[in-house]
């Protein structure tokens, strides 16, 4: 019965994982982790069965390993080099800064929780997310600068607010405090701790070189070796050494970047399994610790209602000073860094009280804080209840909700727009820079079109087209309030369309079409339209029109014989030909005077497509086919890598995005190779 609990418990939060990311998608302005965070509290309110708690052990190890170690693994070096000192300052000192100001106020604030506890809640509110802050980038544009100083302290506070976070709590459950002790044990976890990760990671790298001479190549079984490696390191330093498997699991991180940083050219395959593999699994623990915190919400809040010393107004008023606090630090610690850098000459760009505001509203906090505030016992060492343990969680969870909240609706209004429109003026955004290398290589298809390939051709042109669509949509999901190109195409097709009736018109008008004919065209012209409008090409509609117009066709069948019944096929099919031959024609008119061709391109293309289905060429060979699509993909492979250099040396694309739109390339390749060695 336990294990079918436990299994329902992660079909649940799995569900809900998925619900979370179709949500993010048509609300793009609200950051996932709360989404999954109110979804976490929806399930508990309508499943009060549902609750899932693990011991400090088993939390750190199944969750915050694997996320330090991939930060680690994805640690910036070359970027966030330059602005080495102000990242170690936010990860180091201004950790102990937090955990003491901040433990000190708790306590002065609520004089119930120990000074102890209030140092490891202080402790564990200091690690900041950039998940989180993520999610919030996605749809304004924070400064560069300051989201690289977030992403490269985080690699270092998550290790640092744990660790501290430990050894308070570890007071708490022993009664016993030495500062000199406290400084030797700190010292020694996090020494002995990076050394065993650097060790370890090393060994297991190793261990995968031999492997591979061994002539055990198998992608999946290193991938897998891979996903291991920070439970085993973690393992390895906490319950061998006794060091910090946190700090371990970060420097076995950055070993394998260096790694793999000199072998990913050779083991190409196994990185891209990999990062793929991981990226499901870095989804699935982030979101499996946010919903964690709303299924944990209801159960403290009503903890902390219970408990009648404390006024509910209070336990509000509590987190938001915490929560206010807390980023007060930050600024402060954020304004004297950027004052110092200034005048030291680091730094040319003078501060602002802005910029400052801007660095401490990023510090959001997130899944560390979440999955250490879980992890506190129930129990101190002499068996006494943890003191204000529900308290701690429900104070941890309501600032880290505030700090979420704060930033979605302050940093928006932080950020420059107009300054912003500026910068990004002559730039494109990724769904833009993907739908000009899909349009190039549409373009290039075409220009390759022969009579040997046209069929081949026109197939994956449609292939290419189905892909721009989507990234059109893609694009219009992240510019709430614009249409995008969607309804612009969408009038161009309709317009397409009217010439075409005009066509069928003067025909019928000039006595040149058959009244059951012209009716049959004007019936399609009407679905069309309706298609069109509702983007209903294969809904209900346009299948049930096509039944009804394959009737007429087999009824006229009936009524003629089989020498009338051709003739008056091929003439609808040369109707037909004419019609989309002088909508061809306007649209290439108008591509050649409009200043966005590119539109005109697309819909001119599918025309092109239907005019060759309506030729019906002689039947190839599947394999030969196939053939012909592998060489135009190899040469429109080559035209896309070209087109994304040329925009990334026109400055229209920054590096990232040039690295990512590679990564796309790059996939679609890979996919098609992956379908042939099938």
């Amino acid at each position: 019965m336990i294990f079918l609990d436990l299994l329902m418990i992660i079909f649940v939060l799995m569900g809900c994982l998925l619900i979370s990311n179709i949500i993010s998608h048509y609300i793009p302005s609200i950051p996932t982790a709360l989404i999954q965070v109110a979804l976490g509290v929806i399930v508990a309110l309508l499943f009060s069965n549902v609750t899932l708690e693990l011991k400090t052990e088993w939390f750190l190890l199944l969750f915050v390993a694997p996320l330090l170690y991939n930060d680690g693994r994805n640690f910036p070096r070359d970027q966030l080099w330059n602005m080495r000192m102000p990242i170690l300052g936010n990860a180091i000192v201004l950790v102990l800064i937090t955990t003491l100001a901040g433990g000190y106020f708790i306590h002065w604030l609520i004089p119930a929780i120990p000074l102890a506890a209030a140092f490891a809640l202080a402790a564990i509110l200091s690690p900041t997310d950039p998940v989180a802050v993520n999610g919030i980038a996605k749809r304004i544009q924070i400064p560069e600068k300051i989201l690289n100083v977030v992403r490269g302290e985080s690699l270092i506070n998550d290790a640092s607010g744990l660790v501290a976070f430990n050894y308070a709590v570890a007071a708490v459950v022993t009664g016993y405090f030495s500062i000199k002790e406290a400084l030797i044990d700190f010292s020694y976890t996090f020494l002995v701790g990076a050394l065993i990760g650097l060790v370890v990671g090393i060994i297991l790298t190793q261990i995968r070189f031999s492997l591979r001479r061994a002539g055990i190549r198998d992608v999946v079984f290193h991938t897998l070796l891979q996903l291991l490696t920070p439970f085993l390191v973690y393992l390895a330093a906490e319950d061998l050494f006794h060091a910090s498997g946190v700090i371990a699991v970060v420097v076995a991180g950055i070993t394998q970047a260096l790694v793999k940083d000199k072998t990913e050219t050779v083991l190409a395959e196994e990185q891209l399994l990999t990062e793929n593999t991981w990226s499901i699994v870095l989804f699935i623990l982030n979101g499996i610790v946010f919903l964690l915190l709303g299924l944990n919400i209801p159960s403290t809040v009503e903890a902390s209602i219970e408990n009648e010393s404390i006024n509910n107004w209070k336990l509000i008023g509590y987190a938001v000073a915490i929560g206010t606090a807390i980023l007060v630090i930050r600024f402060i610690w954020s304004h004297i860094g950027a004052i110092y850098e200034y005048k030291k000459g680091r730094d040319e760009e003078k501060p602002t009280l802005k910029t400052s505001l801007l660095s401490s509203l990023t510090g959001v906090r997130g899944a560390v804080t979440m999955a250490g505030i879980l992890s506190l016992p129930f129990f101190t060492k002499n068996g006494e209840l943890f003191p204000e343990r529900s308290l701690l969680l429900f104070l941890a969870s309501a600032v880290i909700l505030f700090t979420l909240l704060v930033a979605t609706v302050f940093l928006p209004l932080l950020i420059d727009t107009e300054e912003t429109k500026e910068e990004k003026a002559d730039s494109l955004s990724f769904n833009e820079a993907k739908q000009k290398i899909l349009m190039a290589s549409i373009k290039q298809i075409h220009r390759e079109i022969n009579d040997k390939n046209r069929t081949a051709a026109y197939q994956l042109i449609g292939e290419y087209q189905q892909l721009f669509r989507q990234a059109q949509l893609d694009g219009n999901a992240a510019k709430t309030g614009n249409p995008g190109y969607q309804s612009e195409i969408m009038k161009i097709r309709l317009k397409a369309l009217s010439i075409e009736e005009q066509y069928i018109q003067e025909l019928h008008k000039g006595n040149h079409l058959d009244e059951d004919m012209y009716i049959g065209f004007q019936t399609a012209f009407i679905e069309r339209k309706r298609a069109i409008h509702q983007n209903m090409r294969k809904g209900v509609l346009y299948i049930l029109y096509r039944v009804v117009h394959e009737w007429r066709i087999t009824r006229k069948k009936y009524r003629l014989d089989k020498e009338q019944f051709i003739s008056y096929i091929k003439m609808r099919q040369d109707v037909r030909r004419n019609t989309y031959q002088q909508a061809l024609i306007y649209l290439k008119e108008q591509a050649a005077i409009s200043h966005k061709p590119d539109l005109y391109y697309i819909v001119s293309f599918e025309y092109e497509r239907a005019l060759n289905q309506l030729k019906k060429p002689v039947t190839m060979d599947t394999n030969k086919q196939e053939e012909i699509k592998d060489e135009l993909r190899s040469v429109i492979t080559e035209t896309e890598r070209a087109e994304v250099h040329h925009m990334y040396e026109m400055g229209e694309i920054n590096r990232e995005q040039e690295r990512e739109l590679r990564r796309f390339i790059n996939y679609i390749e890979s996919v098609n190779l992956y379908e042939q060695v099938e």
